[in-house]
């Protein structure tokens, strides 16, 4: 019996009802036969960052995300893009980790769906790399006008975009188990 890796995705948005959420969903569903499959959606649960204490002191919330991350085989992180660039609870989140290992060479998937995301996909790919995480062109994808493609109940009513998050799926698949 193959043993499933371990996934962890992190919802950027703010919104309760965000459609980066229903494609987390989605992801999680459409790959449940390969991982196991948790995700995060409130990044509130973060303190707002504070330098002093990420060695020493960590706020218990931000020591328990950090187990989340190095525990995990591979992460995904779906966002929308907020005033050209990406969202301050995953800022944040991120922020909290810089100073740690936790990150580094772990694999990652990166979405950006928005209703256009360039700027703030840019900008997540150029923070991701900093921190040293592990991707991959095939394992970022850029979603625009992510409200007509997303119906009300979570579900992807774009053909394109079911395409393209099963082909974003399968590099990222290929890339854990490298």
């Amino acid at each position: 019996m193959k043993i499933k890796k371990n996934i962890i995705g992190i919802c950027g948005s703010a919104s309760q009802n965000s459609k980066n959420l229903f494609i987390l969903r989605y992801l999680s569903e459409y790959g449940n036969s390969d991982f196991n499959f948790e995700i995060l959606d409130d990044l509130t649960v973060l303190p707002h960052f504070k330098t002093e204490y990420t060695d020493e002191n960590v706020p218990l919330e931000v020591v328990a995300f950090r187990n989340k991350i190095a525990n995990a085989d591979g992460i995904i992180i779906c966002t929308p893009e907020y005033v050209f660039s990406i969202p301050s609870g995953l800022k944040n989140m991120i922020e909290w980790f810089v100073s740690t290992t936790v990150f580094s060479d772990k694999p990652i998937g990166l979405i950006t769906a928005s209703s256009s995301g360039n700027k703030g996909h840019e900008e997540l790919k150029l923070i991701m790399k900093t921190v040293q995480t592990k991707f991959i062109g095939e394992t970022t994808l850029l979603i625009n006008g992510i409200k007509g493609k997303v119906n009300e109940n979570g579900e992807i009513s774009d053909v394109n975009t079911e395409k393209e998050l099963k082909i974003f799926y399968q590099s990222f698949k290929e890339l854990i188990e490298k």
